[in-house]
Order: structure tokens, then sequence, then C-alpha cells
């Protein structure tokens, strides 16, 4: 078992927050502008070492239609099905160099350590929780040959990697160094290059399979404005994100027919905050300060790993019999037996998080923080694959139309999505991702020269 529960994930969240503990996603003070060609500075050079320990949770909830217990008039019914949980330790290494006048090369490697994740009964037994996806007494990718102990109901393997390399271009429009009447404002563009082992899973083998990446090459683009005050320092930050291109060995790729949004999600949002100054030493450049900030962050309707991606691939094994097996062409009779990748439409959600950090700078050169950060979603559904695209009826073209006058997906026509599984995207029998918990815990240390 994981070692962490729900109580124990809330215990965290207070204890970060009263340590004055968080997740390294921010490099606030946002007034730090690596430059180049300055007087007495040729080149600007920020080295950065950021460190995470990600706690997640949240309640997988089953659509129940037809259950004789839900009234006549009420809407779907919706029982609890299983506890998630995870944990992550993420080692970023970053920096930044100055290549003109206020304007700079960034390079990240946002190193997963190690990873888990593992699902457990939560209000439903054993043959209810797994519907038919899993065997009665769950699967335990580190031992297969034996069950899951106690309450598991699956556990995944341990992963460990390199997702993408974060390469970004930069500038500052105002610095307030250079005009103490004016903000420090920058503007950003970040690839970020999908370059380690994808993440799948074999449930016949899953020692083979501990890739993190998505196989997702994404842009980002950012903005943020920071204001310094004597005795405090106030930074907002917006940003959009969005995929530009999948891998050939990423699970991202478009079946065809009437397949519709396969591609990853796109995320839009804002951070903000104010720093106060607990100490602030002009002479010397040692500082203390406390920063208290937050984020909204929309996550929108896209394929993404949600908390049952394994278990709809351990479904989905073409090389099995398991419910999810899809039809890899759904015009020519039979099944042509293609494996659920695992990846499913999730819905729009919403995520919000509140942080404090502590920060110390130890004159000019050398900075320290730690941070806490404590996140939420909105609830959201998981699996809802359409099951195609209803194509017009055929006038004056020949091609991409259909013959029969209907507002219906029919089977056995190029209208069908191949990557619909109707016994977890059909109206009735979806998942849910609902009390969703986040806690970051991490450590900042940054070298400027």
């Amino acid at each position: 078992m994981l070692p962490f529960s729900p109580v124990l994930l809330r215990t965290l969240a207070i204890v970060g927050v009263v340590a004055g503990v968080s997740r390294p996603v921010h490099a606030n003070p946002d007034h730090l502008v690596p430059s180049a060609g300055v007087e007495g500075a040729p080149m600007s050079l920020h080295m950065r070492l950021d460190y995470a320990y990600e706690l997640s949770s949240s309640v997988i909830l089953r659509e129940n239609v037809g259950d004789p217990s839900a009234g006549p008039l009420a809407g779907i019914p919706r029982s609890k099905q299983l506890a998630f949980h995870q944990y992550r330790h993420l080692l970023t290494p970053r920096a930044e160099v100055g290549i003109f006048r206020d304007t700079w090369l960034s390079v990240a490697l946002p190193i997963v350590v190690a990873q888990a994740r593992e699902l457990e009964l939560e209000g439903a037994g054993r043959d209810e929780a797994t519907g038919g996806l899993l065997p009665a007494q769950g699967f335990d990718a580190r031992d297969p040959s034996t069950p899951p102990p106690g309450d598991l109901v699956f556990r995944g393997i341990s992963r460990k990697g390199l997702d993408q390399i974060h390469v970004g271009l930069n500038l500052a429009p105002m610095n307030q160094r250079r005009d103490d009447t004016k903000p420090t404002w920058k503007i950003g563009a970040e690839m970020r290059f999908a370059v380690g082992k994808v993440m799948r899973f074999d449930s016949l083998d899953p020692h083979s399979e501990t890739g993190v990446s998505r196989g997702v090459h994404e842009l980002r683009l950012w903005t943020s404005i920071d204001r310094q005050f004597r005795w405090t320092e106030g930074w907002f930050e917006l940003f959009w994100q969005t995929p530009i291109a999948a891998r050939s060995k990423s699970l991202y790729q478009d079946p065809g027919f009437g397949t519709t949004n396969y591609k990853a999600s796109q995320q839009g949002g804002a951070a903000f905050g104010v720093e106060t100054y607990v100490m602030n030493d002009k002479l010397t450049g040692n500082r203390i300060s406390l920063d208290l900030g937050g984020r909204i962050v929309g996550h929108f309707e896209g394929r993404q790993y949600s908390e049952m991606w394994e278990v709809f691939a351990y479904a989905g094994d073409s090389r099995g019999t398991g419910p999810l097996i899809l039809d890899r062409d759904p015009v020519e009779p039979g099944v042509q037996a293609m494996s659920h990748p695992g990846i499913s439409n999730v819905e729009n959600y919403l995520e919000t998080a509140g942080r404090v950090a502590v920060r110390a700078s130890l004159g000019e050169h050398v900075r320290f923080a730690a941070v806490v950060d404590i996140a939420w979603k909105t609830d959201h559904v998981i699996s809802f694959a359409d099951a195609g695209i209803d194509l017009p009826t055929c006038g004056g073209t020949t091609s991409a139309c259909e013959d029969s006058t209907n507002d219906v997906v029919n089977p056995g026509t190029r209208e069908v999505n191949p990557g619909h599984a109707p016994a977890i995207d059909l109206v009735g029998h979806r998942y849910h991702s609902v009390d969703n918990l986040g806690v970051m815990i991490g450590l900042e240390a940054q070298a400027l020269f």
C-alpha cells in the first residue's frame, strides 16, 4: 500500500502550511531578469534546482443506469467504487542564460525520480468495484502472480524517467531594475519536447513499461508582471499551453473514421501572489520573506491519463478477452481487435490552489525557498468518448456523407468512432472523478551568476 491515506494527506496539508513548505512550480520573485551585453555583466546565468514531493487523491464514482433503488424521476444514479492515491518525487534542474539585453534562453528537465499509484475499495464490494475490468481479486502490477493485499484492487508499477525537455525564449519589455517607475514585465514562449519513454501499461510484463512520458510536444505561452515596493512585492502571471504534435509511439493517435477529440487537452490559467519581506538588508542583500499566492487553471476537454487509465488498458488488451477491446475497422465485418490505449476523454475541469512559501536570500547570488501548494479540482467525468460523427446526407458530394437521412451514428459505417468503448463511455456507465485533493511539498535552491 502506498505510504499515505486521505487522512494522512489532509494532515500533511495542514502541517505543510504551518511549516511553510511547497511545490516549486513558480519561481517568484518575478523581478529577476537574466541579461547579456549589460555594463559589467557580459552574460547572466541563473541556475536553479527544484524538488517536489506530490500526493494526490480522489474518489472514483460510476454511473449505474437501471439501479432499482433509484427513483423514477431521479438523475442517473452514481455510486462510489474506488479511492485513488498517487505519490511522485520530481527533481527539476533549470538554467536561464542571458543572450541579449533583457532577453534570455531557458532550459528545464523535469525528472520523475519515482511515481506510483493505486486504487482501493471505497463503498463497494470487489465484484462491483472491479466492474468486470479487472479480476475480482484485483491486480498487482508489482507482483502479477499474487492478488493485492487488503482493500487494494489495483497497484501500478513504480515509474521513473523524463517526460519532456522545456526550452524557452523570453524577454522583459520592462525591467524595474533599469527604471524603478515601472514594474517588471516578462513574456515568453516555451516548447516542451517529449523525449522520454512513453507511459504504457503491459499486464503480461508490467516491469517492461516504466516510462512517464505522454509522448506529446507542447507549446506554452506566458506573461508575468512583478512590482517591488519597500517591504512587499506583488506578482501576477498568465499562461496558455497546447499540444502541437505527438510522437509515433505516443498513445495520442487518430484511429480515423468517426473519431473526435483524440488530442491531449489544453490548459490555461493564472497565478498571483504577494511577497512580504520579514527582513530586507539593502547593504548585504540578505532577505527573508513570506510569499502567499494561488492559481486558477482550466483543464479543457481532451484525452488524458486519468486515475483509471491503467485499468482501462488492462481491460482493453487485445491479447485477452476484456470488455474494452476495440474494433480497429468498424466497416469490415467482424472485429479487428485493437487494444484500448488506456487514456480516455476527460471532461473540462477547474483546478484551484493556494500556496505559502518562505524564501531566503544570502547576498545577491544565493537563494532558497520552501513552499507548500494545496490544490483542488472540480468533479469531472473521466470516460465519455463519443460514439462517432453523424455524417450529412449525400447530395452533390459522394465522400464524407451517408445515404440515409438520420441523426444517429450508424453501426458498421465510417461514422463509428473506433475509440468508443460502450462499457465505460456510454451514458449510464461512465466514470467520474470527485473529491480531488493534491498536496505538493518542495524545496528550491538558486544561484545567480
